[in-house]
């Protein structure tokens, strides 16, 4: 199957040496079929001329001359609606430098940022350059903006130097952006269930007893199951996180909600409960407000446990049911546990008592427990990566 027949490419060209190689890229995208349209930055000019891409792309090039001059076309983001993918190749350090910071001085820049597309990044400079910490740093920011990076490959340069810094050569380029299209097709035949953030077990109409769960990881293996094709139902307690375009997202409140929602929204491929849901209930609530004069005593009794449900449900059961354990110690042997008791796949832990990668943080620190595997343990990371590492070992055990 062409996985490539009627996409649409934007390709963004920067300057720098390998700047040659987009014209065979433009030749092997045409070749497979996708339509190819591109910027070129004023560097890149340098490198290729706009004839070369032109009569390669059969389309028309862009640059910052003829954006100016079509100022009402407002190419910065019909361009990025055009596409089905951004690909910049080259990109230089300097280049990654602008886009990391959110730069927008040049149309090439301004499309990044204003896209809604996936953006894949080749970079392609010295080895010194690209081994310098601040193109470390912004590579990992572009990364936790979920722009995926291919290469730079190990090898001789045109400065005479030897090492990592070389763009990745065009067929491999090609590559990756097939197996995403494929990918993408593939899952879009799936279907995923995320819950994500705190549940909310009232005493009185006015006062609850909830946690400290922001939802940040739910909504970000949300995201990423989106990106990558699946039918994404979102079910989440009250954050502060606006709802994600093109997920189905099911607000509620209570575990017992957040339950019943769960149980709608199956059957399922794929289930992934990241919600920090209340082990307990109250038992004797209280329709009217407590006032602070009257004696009460707060009675509670246990919650439904939606993992253990689902995960043994005989019918409903998702291919995929996948756990979460935040713990504050025994981080292995609570994982360990929870994952043999629920009869779930895997259990992804933490250890909430680090305030750096808990509750509300933007970073997290897993390790991912198997029910037929070792377990992988994983350094910190922004929550978006750890989703693109959770969502890649879905996508390889699912396909």
């Amino acid at each position: 199957m062409n996985y490539f027949e009627n996409k649409k490419i934007l390709l963004i060209i920067c300057g720098g040496i390998s700047a040659y190689k987009s014209l065979e890229l433009i030749r092997l995208f045409k070749k497979n079929g996708a339509r190819v349209k591109t910027i070129l930055t004023k560097n890149a000019k340098e490198f290729v001329t706009p004839l070369s891409v032109s009569s390669l792309s059969q389309e028309k090039v862009y640059d910052d001359i003829f954006g100016a001059e079509n100022e009402a076309e407002m190419d910065h983001i019909s361009l990025s609606r055009w596409a089905d993918a951004v690909l910049v190749a080259p990109i230089t350090a300097n280049t990654i430098s602008k886009v990391a910071s959110g730069n927008a001085e040049d149309l090439a820049s301004t499309v990044l940022l204003a896209s809604n597309k996936q953006i894949f990044l080749a970079p392609a400079m010295n080895v010194r350059m690209w081994e310098h910490p601040s193109t470390k740093e912004n590579i990992l920011k572009l990364k936790s903006f979920g722009y995926k990076i291919i290469g730079p490959e190990i090898g001789d340069m045109a400065c005479g130097e030897y090492g990592e810094g070389k763009m990745t050569e065009p067929n491999e380029i090609v590559n990756t952006l097939k197996n995403y299209f494929s990918n993408l097709d593939k899952n879009k035949k799936l279907k995923a269930l995320v819950t994500a953030g705190p549940t909310n077990e009232y005493i009185d109409p006015v006062r609850f007893i909830t946690n400290k769960s922001s939802g940040k990881q739910g909504y970000e293996i949300a995201k990423c199951l989106r990106d990558n094709g699946f039918d994404t139902t979102l079910i989440s307690g009250k954050t502060s996180i606006k709802p994600l375009d093109g997920v189905n997202f099911v607000s509620v409140e209570t575990a017992e909600e957040m339950f019943k929602e769960s149980l709608n929204n199956l059957p399922t491929d794929v289930a992934i409960f990241s919600a920090a849901v209340s082990d307990f209930k109250v038992k004797n609530y209280k329709s009217t407000k407590i006032k602070k004069n009257e004696e009460f005593n707060l009675e509670l009794e246990k919650n439904i446990d939606i993992l253990n449900h689902i995960s043994n449900h005989n019918s409903l059961r998702p291919k995929i049911t996948i756990g979460f354990a935040a713990e504050t110690n025994n981080l292995s042997t609570n994982a360990k546990e929870k994952l043999n008791e629920k009869n779930c796949d895997w259990v992804i832990a933490n250890d909430v008592s680090d305030q750096t990668i808990g509750f509300g943080s933007d970073f997290n620190k897993i390790s991912i427990f198997y029910k037929d595997k070792p377990e992988e343990n994983f350094e910190k990371m922004s929550k978006s990566l750890v989703a693109e590492e959770i969502v890649k070992r879905i996508i390889q055990q699912i396909n």
